[in-house]
């Protein structure tokens, strides 16, 4: 691996940058962060309003940049950076708010613990098999629908992560929902009570 002082790259454009970190340059990698980490951190901060947050999506970004510099098919270094910081930045928000919710739930299946029994029963059955039909579903159907519904990753970025194409993710996401709706059916009608309670 060679790798010069960071100072000598300080002169050179992104795409000579990108040249160099996939072929394991640790200066190139270091300029890099250098030159957009504090401009992707502005940016998290103004929307999330929270330093330790956006310090955090920030850094996730070159942690993720660093391990996959050799497969990495970035084309234009600073558009692929500000994009990626407003997916962590979205992914963030939707997973903040799928907690709220949980929270909410719980809260209100405490309140009414006497009357909800039934539904939490219902809703432990139903998760169990959800489990259950994940594990069951094809490996690369598995890993894409993990990143889709489990972890909030986007079509492209999943593409990316996976080696796919973006219609062939979108072919796997189908076809692991439709098995699942298969493993479920059998739990829909236990489970559809506690969807009405909670509209």
């Amino acid at each position: 691996m060679k790798s010069y002082p960071i100072r000598m790259y300080a002169s050179h454009p992104d795409a000579a940058l990108l040249g160099a970190l996939r072929a394991d340059d640790e200066g190139a990698f270091a300029e890099i962060y250098k030159r957009y980490s504090y401009r992707l951190f502005t940016v998290a901060y103004q929307k999330l309003g929270s330093r330790e947050v956006a310090e955090e999506l920030v850094q996730d970004l070159f942690a993720d940049l660093w391990s996959r510099r050799a497969s990495h098919q970035v084309q234009e270094l600073q558009p692929y950076l500000f994009s990626a910081i407003r997916y962590r930045i979205i992914n963030y928000i939707k997973a903040q708010k799928v907690k709220a919710g949980y929270e909410l739930y719980c809260r209100l299946s405490t309140s009414e613990a006497d009357t909800d029994t039934e539904n939490n029963l219902a809703l432990s059955d139903l998760s169990a098999a959800f489990l259950a039909g994940v594990g069951k579903l094809p490996e690369k159907s598995r890993e894409v629908f993990q990143l889709s519904r489990l972890e909030h990753y986007t079509v492209p970025e999943i593409s990316v992560r996976v080696n796919l194409s973006e219609k062939s993710v979108e072919y796997h996401l189908t076809k692991s929902l439709k098995l699942l709706r298969s493993y479920l059916r059998d739990f829909l009608l236990a489970i559809l009570p506690l969807f009405i309670f909670l509209q």
